[in-house]
């Protein structure tokens, strides 16, 4: 088969669906090497790097398009029928509504839907719009838990069949660092050797605000005093957070990182007291999948999404529970035994998950969307 994949997302620096693009795509062609596999953008892929180019396997092509205006309804269809595509996928919500081959959507979460609150009015007009278009048009439908595929099938109006579950996995860069390795990117960074660690996007669906209630808590009603590191771009609405952070006490000792690369993250991971992740709504949870890959202790939300990619090997929180939360930063930074436990716990949960795992089940996906095109 010649099988198309969206390289939109790795037009822009790779954050969640970046990654998952690219390492499905590498996995794909690795497990079927028979099979051609095509990363297609209409404009420049900038996010990946030489090293990733150099990487690819060679049945994988990076394939920027000419045809720009009209991409998803004339450019891509255009481009899928001169070029014999068996399939395309759209890894990013979109597919063409027309097209003469079978198409593959990854619904990632529906916050949009279900979480406008946190969105920009904008994005959630379009998605109100676009998300039941895409469900219609795919032939088949990939998401990453069987939660969201509930939520697809409820709020979309899918039939269950339609829709596949392939997990997610954390990427090889995700492991255990060296101490060397962590204690010269805490210095570069300004980091201290004690610390707390969010990842993500700093947006209100990852209730940041709640985290940083619940630190300032503890510094106030413990003698702790560790650091809190935020690591991630900022993204939407987040004068609220930003507001509160100007007028809270535990300001100073709150850092904001930014966008922070795979290589340091992975020392951040490996070095921390504890990775905090207590969002409000998510379609995985990847984060603290890295984070265990690295052998961090993980704290995060008790949301069902989640629970199904941490199993027991997280500390659970509801997520507006401030106290609560304060409460499990508290215990876990003063008992090292239950920090190597989920230490422990986390590093064999992560290894459950692959890439090539997700790939082989995605291939499937692939056959099922061919055979019920020919029907």
């Amino acid at each position: 088969m010649r099988i198309g994949l969206d390289g939109i997302p790795l037009a822009s620096p790779k954050t969640g669906i970046g990654h998952y693009t690219f390492e499905l795509a590498h996995a794909l062609a690795r497990v079927a090497p028979t099979d051609e596999f095509q990363l297609i953008s209409p404009v420049a892929m900038t996010a990946l790097t030489k090293d990733d180019a150099d990487g690819l396997p060679s049945n994988l092509e990076v394939v920027e398009a000419r045809r720009r205006l009209s991409w998803w309804a004339w450019g891509l269809p255009a481009y899928g029928k001169k070029n014999k595509l068996s399939l395309f996928h759209g890894t990013n919500y979109q597919i063409p509504v027309w097209s003469g081959f079978p198409k593959i959507v990854t619904i990632h979460d529906l916050s949009l839907l279900l979480h406008g609150e946190t969105h920009t009015s904008a994005d959630v007009r379009r998605a109100r719009q676009r998300l039941p278009l895409m469900a219609k048009a795919a032939t088949m439908i990939i998401t990453a838990t069987e939660s969201v595929k509930r939520e697809i099938c409820e709020h979309l109006r899918v039939d269950p069949g339609k829709v596949a579950v392939t997990p997610y996995a954390a990427r090889n860069q995700f492991r255990p660092t060296s101490l060397e390795h962590a204690a010269e990117v805490k210095k570069r960074l300004g980091i201290d050797d004690e610390f707390l660690l969010f990842v993500g996007t700093i947006e209100p669906r990852k209730n940041l605000i709640t985290l940083v209630k619940a630190f300032a808590e503890l510094l106030q009603k413990t003698d702790l005093n560790p650091q809190l590191v935020i690591a991630g771009k900022e993204g939407w609405l987040t004068e609220g957070l930003f507001s509160y952070i100007a007028k809270s006490a535990a300001k100073e000792r709150i850092l904001f990182l930014g966008y922070v690369p795979e290589k340091d993250l992975a020392a951040l991971y490996s070095s921390c007291k504890a990775c905090v992740y207590p969002s409000l709504y998510e379609g995985f949870g990847l984060p603290p999948l890295e984070a265990m890959a690295c052998g961090a202790p993980v704290i995060t939300s008790n949301i069902p999404t989640i629970m199904e990619t941490v199993g027991a090997a997280a500390r659970l929180i509801a997520p507006h529970d401030v106290e609560g939360l304060a409460e499990s930063l508290t215990a876990l930074l003063k008992d090292e035994n239950q920090r190597r436990q989920l230490s422990s716990m986390g590093l064999q949960r992560a290894k459950e998950f692959t890439w090539e795992g997700t790939a082989r089940a995605t291939l499937e996906v692939y056959d099922e969307a061919v055979r019920r095109w020919r029907v």
